[in-house]
């Protein structure tokens, strides 16, 4: 790790200290290096740069309405290799939160992000995209065991 020194004015320093102690940040560096992996993040997805994400889908939706599950369901099984998880929480009578981790495609997670986003009855949806990168895993199991590749899928930043 490299050691870099910056100058900052006091008033944006204090501010910027202020900011560490509500967030609980142990150090400054720790809150500039996030800092700037959100920053390059968000450049790299605005840039359309990054070919590989995984993402977080939220939203809220009326499970009432009409057809709304059923569909919902249908996308998610259409789109199978983009959906590797859900959780589905019951809020209350009418409203259930669902999150959907996605991988794959940036492009194809977006769009199948915005779709569900879209639908009638969803609402507070959000889409939070992390870009990655493939690369080789080569795992041993065991001593004498065989030895398998495989990719992962590994965050830029």
């Amino acid at each position: 790790m490299e050691r870099v020194t910056i100058s900052l004015e006091d008033g944006l320093l204090g501010e910027f200290d202020d900011y560490i102690k509500r967030k609980g940040y142990e150090n400054r560096s720790e809150a500039i290096r996030d800092l700037l992996r959100q920053r390059l993040e968000a450049d790299r997805l605005a840039e359309d740069r990054a070919d590989q994400a995984v993402a977080c889908l939220s939203y809220v939706y009326n499970h009432h309405q009409r057809e709304l599950s059923r569909r919902l369901a249908s996308a998610q099984h259409a789109h199978h290799d983009l959906v590797l998880s859900t959780l589905h929480v019951h809020l209350d009578h009418e409203n259930c939160l669902e999150i959907a981790v996605l991988q794959g495609n940036t492009g194809a997670v977006r769009s199948f992000a915005e779709a569900t986003i879209a639908e009638t009855g969803v609402r507070h949806g959000n889409l939070h995209l992390v870009p990655t990168e493939m690369v080789s895993g080569h795992h041993h199991h065991g001593a004498d065991a065989h030895a398998h590749d495989h990719m992962h899928s590994h965050p830029k930043t």
